[in-house]
């Protein structure tokens, strides 16, 4: 795990970090493209960015990639994932509407839209920077276990844990979508730099197994460990097991202002 580092912050402050790193690849001209996610994992990087003096000067000429988005919910569905991406990231900042490209959950033919959505992503040369959540079950994007780690944009049927888990945004469990479409980890993986934020002890396995284990399908975000430039921001109760197991060694962690582990 040498080649993953990993900074131990508070939310708020790995949201700044993120926020921080994003600015400066902007500003020397090195992100063309961003890779956007949604859930609260990245909610406080796009928190920091709108308090981030020149983040919107420096992002004007960024156009956003998201990740996912559900398969038959309408752009203007306050649950779609580009109304939510238009609310917490690009209306805040004052971004375009063009400036944040999200899969159409709309489209007649749902798996030639992923093919498109692939195809132009791919025609960019892939994400410059990557912003990833975690799932509890080590799932990344909507690839959950057992999805082909070589995988790019597709047609996901989701999980009814999955679904569960999203039914707090909606008004009731039923009005989930039954499926999305999911940038692939393949695809995710042919990003530049990736960035992934993971908060809270529920959290605590995933990223154990993600980091620790082997890569396997059976944990799609352990894919991450074979990626060439991926900092892992987490917090301390994300982060418990890999502090207490020992898993960390001096190369691996970057430790700030909360313990001396690693250090």
């Amino acid at each position: 795990m040498s080649g993953v580092r990993i900074e131990i912050l508070a939310r708020a402050e790995a949201g700044r970090f993120a926020a921080e790193r994003i600015v400066e690849r902007a500003r020397s001209g090195r992100l063309r493209t961003l890779g956007v996610a949604t859930g609260s994992s990245a909610e406080p990087v796009y928190e920091a960015l709108v308090r981030l003096p020149g983040a919107r000067a420096a992002l004007a000429g960024v156009t956003a990639y998201a990740l996912d988005e559900y398969v038959g919910l309408a752009d203007t569905d306050a649950n779609s994932y580009r109304t939510t991406l238009e609310r917490q990231f690009t209306q805040p900042l004052g971004l375009t509407s063009a400036a944040l490209r999200v899969p159409d959950g709309t489209a007649l033919d749902p798996r030639a839209e992923a093919g498109r959505y692939e195809r132009e992503l791919a025609e960019r040369g892939g994400a410059d920077l990557q912003l990833l959540g975690i799932g509890s079950n080590g799932h990344i994007a909507f690839n959950e276990p057992g999805a082909d780690l070589d995988g790019r944009t597709h047609v996901v049927e989701l999980t009814a844990q999955t679904r569960a888990d999203n039914a707090r945004f909606f008004t009731e469990p039923g009005a989930v979508p039954t499926l999305a479409i999911t940038q692939g980890v393949g695809t995710i993986m042919s990003a530049d730099e990736l960035l992934l934020l993971a908060f809270g002890p529920e959290k605590a396995d995933a990223l154990h197994a993600a980091l620790t284990g082997p890569v396997t399908s059976a944990v799609p975000a352990s894919a991450v460990q074979a990626h060439r430039r991926v900092t892992v921001l987490a917090d301390e109760a994300a982060a418990g097991q890999l502090l207490a197991g020992g898993a960390l060694g001096e190369r691996d962690v970057l430790v700030q202002g909360m313990t001396s582990v690693g250090a």
